[in-house]
């Protein structure tokens, strides 16, 4: 089998990004774009991003993201765009919105930029769109032609938003090493079309590495809206060592098991990289690994806020049916769960699950 690394042609971080997204469309050769902008960007950016395109003498139309990730509003969109005036889509703010502006580039073929404004997910590098029901169910993972054309974090707007997204940002991002290493025994296929290689595995051991280094005093920055190294350091983990670490190095039980609890509506009001830090303690518990990785990942949770327990899940009164229900759903076909290096089945899920709350119930 051969190893494929997925990557944005360009990551761009830094201050003041926002400023500079004409300059970086123009530097593509676009002549128009399309923006799909988060209600409270468009409320609070909006201005900075038109004069961006008005410093380039370039048509920008902006569409106010609403809904849910959805194929519905992706085709939507799709009908909406004048693809001649279109040069280049992008994508302005959280996960969602991210996904949407990628999906409208996968259906149209027209080049992407990413503009992620929180460091929630690990989404912006991705080649791969996760598409929700209208109720916000998962639905599916849309497959891209390519990465992004370009991602761009603007750390000043990101060290502003609240801090339980950065936060939610490091569980999404905790999950990567080890669903990579995973991936890693099991020879799984990646999202990126191979095996793991060792530049991917190095970025995926990266990610965790700064988080626990950095993430605690990251996030007390970003509580006071301060830009720090950390943050970047941070920002940098969550979006870039995260992306091209979970993408190129694989996908496992912790997302599986994340996709699974989308089913249940009392856990529903979770971010996803908070349902996927359960999620990954979870995994931890079926592959029964040492207790100093464990007790790492608990201890590093609860010093930023993530759960790891049912009950911060908000599943404390759950019956073992509807539970029994998500650990069913995150053994589906087609789930990361098939890429662990062992066979699993929902009652070992199940169990895993039972087993972490216990765990997250003694750090308490």
């Amino acid at each position: 089998m051969n190893q494929v690394i997925y990557s944005p042609s360009k990551y761009i971080q830094g201050g003041g990004e926002i400023s500079k997204l004409g300059a970086y469309c123009r530097q593509m050769g676009a002549t128009g774009a399309y923006a799909i902008v988060d209600p409270y960007i468009l409320a609070t950016y909006g201005n900075d991003i038109v004069s961006s395109f008005d410093a380039e003498s370039m048509p920008l139309v902006q569409r106010e993201f609403k809904g849910e990730c959805c194929l519905k509003l992706v085709e939507q969109i799709v009908a909406e765009l004048d693809l001649n005036a279109t040069g280049v889509i992008l994508g302005i703010g959280g996960g969602k919105t991210l996904d949407t502006a990628k999906a409208v580039s996968r259906y149209t073929g027209l080049p992407v930029v990413i503009v992620p404004t929180v460091a929630s997910t690990d989404a912006p590098c991705s080649a791969l769109s996760v598409l929700y029901s209208e109720e916000g169910e998962f639905d599916r993972y849309l497959p891209l032609m390519q990465s992004p054309n370009a991602v761009i974090a603007d750390v000043d707007i990101i060290a502003k938003a609240p801090p339980r997204l950065l936060a939610a940002g490091m569980g999404d991002a905790l999950s990567t090493f080890f669903e990579a290493r995973a991936c890693r025994n099991s020879g799984a296929v990646t999202h990126a079309g191979g095996q793991s290689s060792i530049a991917a595995f190095a970025l995926a051991r990266a990610c965790l590495d700064t988080l626990l280094a950095e993430g605690a005093e990251a996030l007390e920055d970003a509580r006071q809206g301060i830009a720090s190294a950390a943050v970047g350091h941070i920002v940098e983990a969550n979006i870039y060592l995260s992306g091209i670490g979970f993408e190129s190095g694989g996908l496992a039980a912790a997302h599986a098991i994340h996709n699974g609890l989308t089913v249940l509506e009392e856990c529903r009001h979770m971010l996803h990289g908070e349902k996927v830090a359960f999620a990954t303690l979870a995994q931890l518990m079926l592959e029964h690994a040492a207790e100093e990785e464990i007790a790492a990942v608990v201890a590093f949770c609860r010093e930023v806020g993530l759960p790891v327990t049912l009950k911060e899940m908000g599943l404390s009164e759950m019956e073992p049916g509807k539970l029994m229900a998500a650990a069913q759903a995150s053994c589906e076909a087609d789930s990361p769960m098939a890429n662990m290096p062992f066979e699993v089945s929902p009652q070992d899920v199940f169990d895993a699950i039972i087993a972490a709350d216990r765990r997250g119930q003694q750090a308490g």
